[in-house]
């Protein structure tokens, strides 16, 4: 898995890219927490969930549909959720998870597909270091997976966020 930083950093690029008038600031924090959430599946190791089980790391909350039930449940109780913007880029912010997490060289892969299927899989290509878990982050092991990241997620993040950034620019400009 990527690191929870590099999660969070996902919606925040799409905020900044498509700006405050279509991803407010609330929106944009929601969205880097609904990012990194899935990952609170790994509560089930202590208590005897196997990893490769539905509910287990990388499961069911790791899916698609997963994503969107979290986005409508949030629409039930704040207003702000409720356009369809709000609900796709919440809905995309939680499911950028697991589509990350295919991207790593470790691990089981993701049920991005529960629950129509419960096979976990990773992209074609596996070019991030799947994070260290615990203690083991802050050793070179954490260094090179924070170097993967960089080049992999953050540099196309920050392309992404100030594409956005310079496009509203200039129509501004030509205003």
């Amino acid at each position: 898995m990527p690191t929870i930083f590099t999660h969070a950093i996902v919606p925040l690029a799409i905020a900044a890219a498509a700006g405050r008038g279509v991803v407010s600031p609330k929106l944009a924090v929601t969205g880097a927490a609904f990012a990194i959430l899935p990952d609170a599946d790994v509560i089930g190791f202590a208590l005897g969930v196997e990893y490769a089980a539905e509910w287990g790391h990388r499961g069911a909350t790791h899916s698609l549909a997963f994503a969107a039930m979290c986005a409508s449940a949030l629409a039930l109780v704040w207003k702000e959720a409720r356009s369809f913007t709000a609900f796709a880029f919440l809905t995309f912010a939680m499911a950028s998870h697991g589509l990350l997490d295919t991207l790593t060289s470790g691990g089981l892969g993701a049920a991005l597909w529960w629950p129509w299927d419960n096979a976990r899989i990773f992209a074609p290509y596996t070019p991030v270091r799947v994070s260290p878990i615990g203690a083991d982050f802050f050793s070179a092991r954490g260094v090179v997976t924070l170097m993967s990241e960089l080049k992999w997620i953050w540099l196309p993040c920050a392309v992404l966020a100030l594409a956005g950034f310079g496009a509203r620019r200039a129509a501004r400009s030509r205003l």
